[in-house]
């Protein structure tokens, strides 16, 4: 990443282009939001960008109107590849450009996972200027041969965080391989730009330049400061359906007690997530297994006091979860400051129940911080990511299967499709799908998973799960 080589003054409604405030005057919008003023110059000047707009902040537009200027509306084939993480998103980007881009001669297609082939052929076929989906689906056309790459003009990742939480990493560079060995003009758009996001960009992006929101100003914002409204006695069910949701790639989860430390650390592994504690009540020799554990990558989730807050050599982390806020207030900026680091942007996230609110307010309003609060995630909001997720994992899975393999798996679709249609025998299915979820997505990462002769080794002293505690997890599994 760079800072700007040349900036660029924003831009007016008045100064668009007559293609452009046309546009404009079918979305109904009367003045253009402070991303679109932002971006629109850099991108029209086909500039690869990195740039950090949340959800809602319209982005969306922002990178659509120039396209206008930049795609051949009499040329019937992709040139413009929008990436988006979820089918919802795709949808939504579609109806974006179906209003913005009427009666210009663009047509757009939206593609993604878990619905037939069949009307996202068609369209394809009939040729299309602009396609927008999800990486999995985007990749199965592209290997169909339903549409090519060979006239791209634009590339485009939007949401580029929660698109790499979602696992859709190796897809995105297998799709790469499919791009013109050519310079394409491409920008990412993110919320947060951890390393991971980064490091994508690096690959994808040729010398991109960065431009964040964050009070008009260009410059990195280190830590995203997320705040969730949770019920006093429901933090542990809370805690899970906001790291299925936010699904950090590495964090640590402070505690303000070793007892609720202990607590929080069961109820993970017991819902089957990788995670270990750390308290000074440990040992020296137990405190450096577990944070070897954390620096090797082999651990996803510690969850610790507040002696993880400060002196020790902990490596970059994408997420903080602060389970309550500290007793200490200056402990927030020590906690927080794990993630974000080395220029590039985390997430510190709080969980706090109507009393604790008052205190994170109070620490917020002291040092300057701008709390962003999120819903709280239901259960229905885990089961559409997490079918997402799997949908996506699953039909990964299916494009590497060998022909005569799959020739093999169906003699099972006739009893697949009997036990989806019977609701006695469909928790078969779930309990599968469950499985095959939880051992691609909450286990160590591939070739740093310890050996059982290495769990074997661990100090006793410092065993992630003690067989006796003051508290039971009252944490029951959806």
């Amino acid at each position: 990443m760079q800072t700007l080589s040349e900036s660029l003054p924003d831009i007016t409604l008045e100064q668009l282009s007559t293609a452009m405030k046309e546009a404009v005057a079918r979305a109904g919008w009367t003045e253009l939001m402070p991303v679109q003023s932002r971006a629109i110059p850099y991108l029209l000047a086909g500039r690869d960008m990195m740039i950090q707009a949340r959800t809602g902040s319209g982005k969306t537009g922002a990178y659509l109107l120039p396209l206008l200027e930049r795609l051949d509306a009499k040329k019937m084939t992709c040139q413009a590849l929008i990436m988006v993480p979820t089918r919802e998103l795709a949808r939504q980007v579609h109806q974006d450009a179906e209003i913005l881009l009427a009666d210009t001669g663009f047509q757009t297609v939206s593609v993604y996972g878990g619905v037939g082939y069949g009307a996202q052929n068609e369209a394809l076929k009939k040729g299309v200027q602009i396609v927008v989906g999800t990486p999995g689906r985007v990749l199965d056309h592209l290997l169909r041969g339903t549409f090519a790459l060979d006239s791209l003009k634009a590339l485009i990742f939007d949401e580029a965080d929660r698109m790499l939480s979602m696992g859709f990493y190796p897809d995105m560079k297998k799709i790469q391989s499919h791009l013109p060995r050519r310079k394409i003009h491409s920008s990412l758009f993110s919320a947060t730009f951890p390393s991971f996001v980064m490091g994508t960009a690096s690959e994808f992006l040729s010398e991109p330049e960065f431009i964040s929101l964050s009070e008009g100003q260009v410059h990195v914002t280190d830590t995203e400061h997320v705040v969730y409204a949770v019920p006093g006695m429901d933090k542990d069910r809370s805690l899970v359906r906001i790291i299925e949701i936010e699904n950090p790639t590495s964090a640590i989860i402070f505690c303000n007690t070793k007892v609720e430390v202990h607590y929080v650390a069961v109820v993970l592994q017991q819902f089957g997530y990788d995670a270990d504690e750390l308290t000074s009540d440990l040992p020296q020799s137990a405190r450096e297994y577990v944070l070897d554990r954390l620096r090797k990558g082999n651990l996803r989730f510690l969850v610790a006091t507040d002696v993880a807050a400060r002196g020790l050599d902990i490596p970059e982390l994408s997420h903080v979860i602060q389970y309550e806020p500290p007793e200490d207030h200056e402990a927030y900026i020590h906690r927080a400051g794990r993630t974000g680091r080395a220029g590039s942007t985390g997430t510190a996230i709080s969980l706090v129940n109507s009393v604790e609110r008052f205190t994170l307010d109070r620490i917020a309003r002291r040092y300057g911080i701008d709390l962003h609060e999120r819903p709280l995630p239901t259960d229905v909001d885990v089961q559409n990511i997490v079918s997402q997720r799997v949908t996506a994992l699953l039909e990964a899975r299916l494009r590497e299967r060998e022909k005569r393999l799959i020739e093999r798996s169906l003699r099972f679709v006739p009893l697949g499709r009997s036990l989806a249609e019977n609701e006695d025998e469909s928790a078969i299915i779930a309990m599968l799908l469950d499985d095959f979820y939880q051992h691609s997505l909450h286990v160590p990462p591939p070739g740093a998973r310890i050996e059982q002769s290495q769990l074997q080794e661990r100090p006793k002293s410092g065993r992630s799960r003690p067989s006796r505690h003051k508290r039971s997890p009252k944490y029951r599994r959806t």
